[in-house]
């Protein structure tokens, strides 16, 4: 914890030293253009005053540009530094993943969720094992909208090993999102600086961006 904050400090005045010295070289760069202008200028015609504050102007001008963009780029680092911190207390946690696919230990109960986009008499969810044996899920009459469902190995019969998930309705959807809900056992950080990765069990490594709910799922609607 400790080192992050330092690290983020460290940056952050980095990058605000590099601020400073890149203004004060503009300053001195723009103050010896001007000394040598007036020195070289025509005595016979020189040249205009407004126009040295025109120059002056767009110093300025440059000057805030910069101090913005660091600005932007500070807050960056500093909000890159919060989500850090933040998913390492997801550890332990309930999540939900938008996913299909998950591998089944053949004890354990699973939670899950689809999205119908019309109502429909007859819902089923059909769970496949990897040798080919499927499981039906008869989910009876839904509305449109989130479906829970739960998934019970031991009730259902199925073994250990990756299943894939699909749906059927007696409207022809097919297509309705599956969401799969998991335990967050940790936190990956990329040292190259790629999405930050939790690992959940049953799903595997799943990119933070791909989380559709943080906490735990509704209970199962009755059929």
């Amino acid at each position: 914890m400790n080192i992050n904050q330092t690290s983020a400090t460290t940056h952050t005045t980095s990058n605000n030293v590099v601020s400073n010295s890149t203004a004060s070289s503009m300053n001195t760069m723009f103050m010896q253009l001007l000394v040598a202008q007036i020195q070289n200028q025509d005595p016979l015609n020189p040249t205009d005053g407004t126009e040295y504050v025109s120059q002056l102007a767009q110093l300025t001008q440059v000057q805030s540009m910069e101090v913005m963009s660091q600005l932007m780029a500070n807050n960056t680092v500093l909000m890159d530094n919060l989500q850090t911190l933040s998913t390492g207390n997801l550890v332990g946690q309930p999540v939900m993943v938008n996913t299909d696919r998950f591998s089944c230990d053949g004890e354990t109960s699973v939670n899950g969720r689809l999205t119908l986009e019309h109502p429909a008499s007859v819902v089923t969810v059909i769970v496949k094992e990897s040798n080919g044996t499927e499981h039906k899920i008869e989910l009876g009459s839904q509305g449109a909208g989130q479906v829970d469902f739960t998934i019970d190995p031991e009730e259902l019969g199925i073994e250990a090993g990756d299943v894939t998930l699909s749906v059927v309705t007696d409207t022809g959807e097919t297509t309705a999102p599956i969401e799969i809900g998991g335990v967050v056992t940790n936190v990956r950080i990329p040292l190259d600086g790629s999405a930050t990765l939790l690992n959940i069990a049953g799903l595997g490594e799943v990119a933070y961006h791909n989380i559709t709910q943080f906490g735990a799922s509704t209970p199962p609607r009755a059929a």
